[in-house]
């Protein structure tokens, strides 16, 4: 949609072909930083090449998850606790903070991608869900807060369920009888929802809604379902 990219992750060749598709797919520009996220210091860096090369920012889309996501019984191993949130958590609001000043004088939107670990039981994922769950409960306080200063500057929440990312397939793809949707799908409906200003995405709905619902009115009912879509056997 001519759009001037700016992307990052950990691996430079990987960030080379993704630049490449962008600029295929119809991007005015395609930069990339390397960059790991595991270190907070990495965050600067992203944000100063960013304003360097395109001398703002309109969107900030956080969507990174660290290499720490095991699937498994919760290890007690605090520093695996510690290194998830700094990737999925500190680091996004690193790169928040970071880049406010830029998004407001844009009158930009930041886009966060979430998950159903965030607000549902997450076994077997424990540290990921919890950085789920601190990222839902900083970037709608920071939404609300934001609305009552009278910022433009929405924040759209991305609520995702099973996506069949080659991280997600590898880790859960034996060990659940939930059916993965579409990250191609997914995709769009993050970007749509994100420059629509929308205050959160649900993808799939019906499988993302829907327990949201039972999550108030009947939670021992929805820890059953959640327990009934795990093959426990595989797990441990």
């Amino acid at each position: 949609m001519g759009a001037h990219v700016m992307v990052t992750a950990r691996r430079e060749k990987r960030l080379q072909e993704v630049v490449q598709k962008c600029l295929d797919l119809g991007a005015s520009s395609a930069q990339y930083v390397a960059a790991d996220m595991s270190n907070l210091t990495a965050a600067q860096k992203v944000m100063e090449e960013t304003k360097d090369a395109l001398g703002g920012l309109d969107h900030l889309i956080l969507n990174h998850v660290g290499l720490t996501f095991q699937f498994g019984p919760f290890q007690r191993d605090v520093e695996i606790v510690i290194k998830t949130m700094t990737i999925n958590f500190f680091s996004y609001v690193q790169l928040t903070i970071l880049a406010l000043d830029m998004l407001q004088d844009s009158h930009g939107s930041i886009i966060v991608v979430s998950s159903m670990s965030g607000r549902v039981p997450s076994p077997f994922a424990v540290p990921y869900g919890a950085s789920k769950s601190a990222l839902e409960g900083f970037y709608s306080s920071l939404r609300t807060e934001l609305r009552l200063m009278k910022a433009e500057l929405p924040v759209t929440i991305a609520v995702l369920g099973y996506i069949d990312t080659d991280m997600a397939m590898n880790a859960i793809g034996d060990k659940t009888l939930m059916s993965p949707s579409s990250k191609e799908e997914c995709a769009r409906e993050i970007v749509k929802g994100g420059m629509l200003r929308q205050r959160e995405v649900f993808y799939p709905y019906w499988s993302t809604k829907p327990p949201l619902l039972l999550r108030d009115w009947m939670p021992e009912f929805l820890e059953y379902l959640i327990g009934k879509a795990y093959v426990v056997e595989n797990i441990i």
